[in-house]
This record gives structure tokens, sequence and C-alpha cells, in this order.
């Protein structure tokens, strides 16, 4: 499907104050930002489930771990793109984030049972293993978190099905993190 991306100007009244804050916040508006305003509703609840989830008690690091999962699971390019850089600003170690978008395990065993339950959730349709949890568990996380990251599966799942079923295209802002999913091929 092919939606124009909409600017500030030309979007609907209800989405203007989520993308003014969000040029505010990054100094442009992304693509995706641009086409999710076509559904007000969508961009105040992407927008939304973003600021629930910093509120989190998982740290900056293990919040991109999260979503930089779930995009790639997901096949999502342009969000594996774009978190890429995310996760650069936040201080995420390089090789976390080489790991996650080679879809191999991460060296540090406690992120690495983060990246394994968001994928095993995210891959089973919300139905990870007990053994996946109870690995997590093992690794100093707490119960409450299993539920933290099914926040940021979820948020990060609304912008991922909205770049698949609107080919949004790259920003270049976010080129020099372009990734290929190679889950795409499969479908």
């Amino acid at each position: 499907m092919q939606l124009e991306i909409l600017q500030e100007e030309n979007a609907p009244v209800e989405a203007r104050r989520e993308m003014q804050r969000i040029r505010e916040r990054y100094g442009f508006v992304p693509n995706l930002i641009g086409l999710m305003a076509h559904a007000p509703a969508l961009l105040k609840a992407y927008e939304g489930l973003q600021r629930l989830f910093d509120e989190t008690s998982l740290s900056p690091v293990e919040r991109q771990v999260v979503v930089l999962t779930t995009s790639a699971v997901n096949g999502c390019e342009y969000c594996v793109a774009a978190h890429s850089l995310g996760a650069k600003m936040e201080q995420v170690p390089p090789d976390v984030v080489d790991a996650i978008r080679a879809g191999r395990p991460i060296a540090d065993g406690r992120l690495d049972a983060l990246r394994t339950l968001t994928a095993d959730i995210v891959g089973s349709g919300g139905w990870p293993s007990e053994a996946t949890i109870e690995q997590f568990l093992a690794n100093g996380y707490a119960p409450h978190q299993v539920l933290e990251v099914v926040l940021g599966v979820g948020m990060k799942t609304l912008s991922n099905y909205t770049n698949h079923i609107a080919h949004t295209p790259l920003d270049p802002q976010f080129s020099p993190a372009a990734w290929t999913s190679t889950a795409r091929a499969t479908r």
C-alpha cells in the first residue's frame, strides 16, 4: 500500500502535536511518523507506549535490546536501521547491536537472556517457552520485567507492521545503518 508521507502542515490536526514533539526531539519528522499521522490514534498510541516503555525498570540499553530485537525478528528494515543508530546514542556496545542485527547470541549473558526472551515472545506470537522465561529470571531479571518486555514488543510491533504495510522509505538520517532482512525473502 502506498501512502503519502505527511508533514505537519498537511497532517490531520489530531496528529500535529505529536509530530511537533518528535521534530523537536529529533530535529526532523521520520517517514514512519509521517505515515502514522494518517491515523492519529495510531500515532498517539505509539508515542504514548514509547513514553511508558521509557518509564519501565529496564535500563536504556536493555530497552534498546528489546526494540532492536523485536524489529529484527519481525524483519523490519526501517526500524532496525533507526534503532541501530538509537542504540549508539544510548551507548549500547557495538558488539551487542551487531549480534542482534546478525541474529546471533550476545556475549553478555544477561543481555542475551533479554534478547532471547524478546525473540521468543515475537517469534511465538506471545507464547515464550517456560525455559526461556526461567533463563531470563536466572540472569537477574524480575518477573514483572517479563511484562515490561511485552510492553516494548507491543509498542515496536505497531511501527514494524506500519512499515511493512506502507513500505516506508528509509530516511537519509538512518541510511548509515541500513539493514536487509532475511525474513523478507521467505514471504
